[in-house]
């Protein structure tokens, strides 16, 4: 669809024929409509297809219409803000979006456009903030810091934006996006970007959006038609920087970004392609930002060819001339992934992106390939194949489909899993099971069983005693009790009887207990090997204070009893033996 059948105002169609483009695509011409008429919008779309001109530009409109409405102006001296906010994750993200406004309105009159990040200096963005202002692109951090210390008004704001918000909630900015979004009004119009609306993203977008209209452009699970790529196994770390200054030697390559998974791989790999002859630079959260946008512009304006990033600037590089991106190290995220090689391949543009994995990359490699719900080709280059056995990875399953397993409800009569695991094991049949080799008795249908004649009918039980037995008129209560004694029936022994297999107790072979042999507490005196005391003469242990005598010991063995030594001096011990 064309620009001029969107409805957009002549500025901002002159500023976006000036920037070389003449049709929209196709996020651009489903979300401008909608969000120029003030809706509420929920939108999914693929890195590089033009999101950020479908929010900048009905944002521009805003400011236009506002400049021809008289009774609109603003007091001179009094602080209004901004009147459309854009919230990023990631400061390089801020800066390509104020990058766009900046360019789409080019040629509106007085546009005030203002960015709040972190690393950069407060005075400066007071400035802009107590100032005239239009509009404002801010992290959440630094953004919930001016307005702790009163200097940002937001009561003003008719457009919020959250781009990327599933990146900001999962670093944690949820409290943040809900406490600047309070301080916005109520009847505003938000408009939301985001990869995935499940989950707490989801939640989100019910408690701030009105209403949303939900446009789905394009998925994670789409496939990028114009960025080829590829997958190279390395034996080890040596082989794996081989690869890359293979890949990086290739006339075809005009600039290339190099992800790495840390900040210390991230300077450690610039500094040893800047010792072969590189032109690159490192970019990573750890620098200051003074320094990341000097790197930025570095990049744009051609002045280095390789740039070593970790994934901070994966959401933030927007840079065309961009033909190679190559993962040296792996993502923590399988999302990830698709947003590092949406950085080359932009706006039509062909694209390679290279993945160097070795084999404790596979469970990643996994996670990605079914992210994507594609497989990534394996290549080799002519010199550097591997020498180890490379891993196999099957290719991820389509949605929906069960693989060796056949729907239960497809196939009449018996339903059984794969030959390959299950072993054409029936698991159901409809009307019974059939009777086991060799005879037997078959089975009906499930729950009615046949009698095998040695027992009763299900539910009748055969009496075992004639009297004092088990109750046959139903089930035992929760307070009866077995009986016990008298003739069970059967071979089985009972409790009590002479089949019970025990003689009666009187019986065993023991004495009474006053004939067992053992003297009587008080009299078990008598020494035994060795004058340690033997069995019948054991020693007593009496209540404390009794003082009885105790076989040879020799009465109490407290300390000051009768028969033992004298008490020391001080009194008897505290906490010992006799305690």
């Amino acid at each position: 669809m064309s620009f001029e059948n969107l409805g957009l105002n002549e500025v901002l169609l002159r500023a976006v024929k000036d920037s070389g483009y003449e049709n929209a695509t196709e996020v651009q011409s489903l979300a401008i409509p909608p969000a120029l008429q003030g809706a509420d919008l929920m939108v999914s779309s693929r890195t590089g297809s033009g999101k950020t001109a479908s929010f900048i530009l009905p944002a521009l409109e805003k400011i236009v219409a506002a400049r021809g409405d008289n009774s609109k102006r603003r007091e001179k001296g009094k602080i209004y803000g901004p009147k459309v906010l854009v919230l990023a994750p990631t400061r390089e993200l801020a800066m390509q979006v104020a990058k766009a406004a900046q360019t789409y309105g080019r040629h509106v009159p007085g546009l005030k456009v203002a960015t709040v990040l972190g690393g950069m200096p407060y005075p400066l963005q007071i400035r802009q903030l107590t100032g005239p202002l239009d509009i404002l692109i801010a992290t959440p951090g630094r953004l919930l810091d001016h307005l702790a210390s009163g200097k940002c008004v937001l009561e003003n704001v008719e457009m919020l934006v959250l781009d990327e918000a599933d990146r900001m909630l999962d670093m944690g900015f949820i409290d943040d996006i809900n406490t600047v979004a309070a301080a916005t009004p109520a009847e505003r119009q938000t408009v939301m970007y985001s990869a995935t609306f499940a989950g707490h993203v989801g939640r989100l977008a019910q408690q701030l959006l009105r209403d949303p209209q939900r446009i789905d452009v394009a998925s994670h699970t789409d496939t990028h038609e114009n960025i080829t790529q590829r997958l190279h196994w390395a034996d080890n770390p040596r082989h794996k920087d081989q690869l890359l200054e293979s890949i990086l030697a290739e006339r075809d390559l005009d600039q290339a970004v190099v992800f790495t998974s840390t900040q210390r791989d991230a300077d450690w790999l610039a500094e040893r392609l800047q010792e072969i002859g590189h032109a690159v630079a490192p970019l990573h959260g750890g620098m200051p930002q003074g320094r990341r946008n000097r790197t930025l512009m570095a990049l744009r304006r051609r002045e280095l060819r390789v740039l070593v990033a970790t994934d901070v600037a994966a959401r933030g590089i927007d840079v065309p001339t961009i033909t190679h991106v190559i993962n040296y190290g792996l993502p923590m995220k399988a999302e990830d992934y698709v947003h590092r090689i949406g950085r080359t391949g932009r706006a039509g543009r062909a694209g390679l992106a290279v993945t160097l994995a070795t084999r404790d990359d596979v469970p990643m490699i996994r996670r990605i390939q079914q992210f994507t719900t594609q497989q990534i080709p394996v290549q080799h280059i002519a010199g550097l194949e591997p020498k180890t056995q490379e891993p196999k990875i099957f290719p991820p399953r389509p949605a929906g489909e069960r693989g060796d397993f056949e729907p239960r409800g497809d196939r009449p009569g018996w339903a059984q899993k794969g030959d390959k695991r299950f072993g054409n094991k029936p698991f159901r049949r409809e009307g019974g099971f059939p009777p086991r080799d060799g005879g037997g008795k078959s089975f009906g249908p499930r729950g009615d069983f046949a009698p095998r004649g040695d027992f009763a009918p299900r539910g009748e039980f055969q009496p075992r005693r004639e009297e004092g037995g088990f109750r046959n008129e139903g089930p035992r209560g929760f307070n009866d009790r077995k009986p016990f004694g008298g003739d069970r029936g059967g071979d089985r022994p009972n409790f009590g009887g002479d089949k019970r297999g025990f003689a009666p107790r009187d019986d065993r072979g023991f004495a009474p207990r006053e004939d067992r042999g053992f003297a009587p507490r008080e009299d078990r005196g008598g020494a035994g090997f060795g004058g340690k005391p033997s069995f019948g003469g054991k020693p007593s242990f009496h209540a404390r204070g009794e003082g009885a005598p105790r076989g040879d010991f020799g009465g109490d063995r407290r300390p000051g009893g009768p028969g033992k030594r004298p008490a020391p001096a001080g009194g008897p011990r505290r906490g010992g033996f006799g305690r």
